[in-house]
């Protein structure tokens, strides 16, 4: 499988009748982890509810490794890219952990020792297996995000989408997670205003502005190009 990740001319109207993603190309290959990046109003999000079919491609193309994204691919669609929304608070709203954690693979229909092992291997995957019995509304922020991260884990992806990641944690949090990302296995794309964490995290990365990409290149690179990051809305 040479892509994990592709979308072919995405474009995509809101009812209002703003048009949030236009033409949008771009392919992520196996193992690979990018960044996305540009400012409020870009069309990250708009994007990023494409990549499991929570919005409908309405002109363009997405594929999952070879997989359509199309209605009726969509329940394999999603257990094969994890989503991982900025507030974990949209993604936890069973009674503990371990029934977070355990939902997808529960509405896969796999048996129960399954997923016992699917719970406890996504836990263990983001250091939190001592919290399984806990409840998650109790948690803290960062704690939070590691448990939604195990839920879209539990479903073994092949890749992972995240929206925000490092938003709202404290610098110890930030850290954390960062480390974890930098450990995980699965393709990634990440959505981010965190310009030191796509430094630090990411060889390549996506710059949208206005619904388009505007640039798709190595990292350092466009990073260190103060007219084009002023120019977009990167930095003030």
């Amino acid at each position: 499988m040479s892509c994990v990740i592709e979308v072919k001319r995405l474009s995509y109207s809101y009812p209002d009748g703003h048009q949030a993603l236009r033409e949008v190309s771009f392919h992520i290959s196996h193992g690979e982890k990018v960044a996305l990046i540009g400012p409020n109003g870009a069309g990250k999000s708009t994007l990023i509810l494409h990549l499991n079919g929570i919005l409908p491609v309405q002109q363009g193309e997405v594929f999952i490794g070879d997989l359509p994204v199309i209605p009726k691919n969509l329940g394999r669609v999603r257990a094969m890219v994890g989503l991982v929304f900025q507030t974990p608070d949209d993604q936890l709203f069973s009674p503990t952990v371990f029934d977070d954690v355990a939902f997808g693979p529960i509405y896969q229909g796999l048996p129960p020792q399954e997923v016992k092992e699917r719970v406890h291997e996504a836990l263990s995957m983001v250091q939190m297996t001592e919290y399984a019995p806990r409840v998650s509304h109790h948690l803290s922020v960062g704690e939070k995000k590691r448990i939604a991260i195990a839920t879209v884990l539990s479903m073994n992806p092949i890749a992972l989408v995240l929206d925000e990641p490092t938003a709202g944690l404290d610098p110890r949090a930030r850290r954390s997670l960062i480390e974890l990302l930098r450990q995980l296995p699965q393709s990634m794309l990440v959505a981010t205003h965190d310009l030191p964490m796509v430094r630090e995290l990411f060889p390549r990365t996506i710059v949208m502005d206005q619904g388009q990409v505007v640039a798709d290149g190595a990292t350092e690179a466009l990073l260190s190009d103060q007219k084009f990051l002023i120019e977009h809305g990167l930095v003030s």
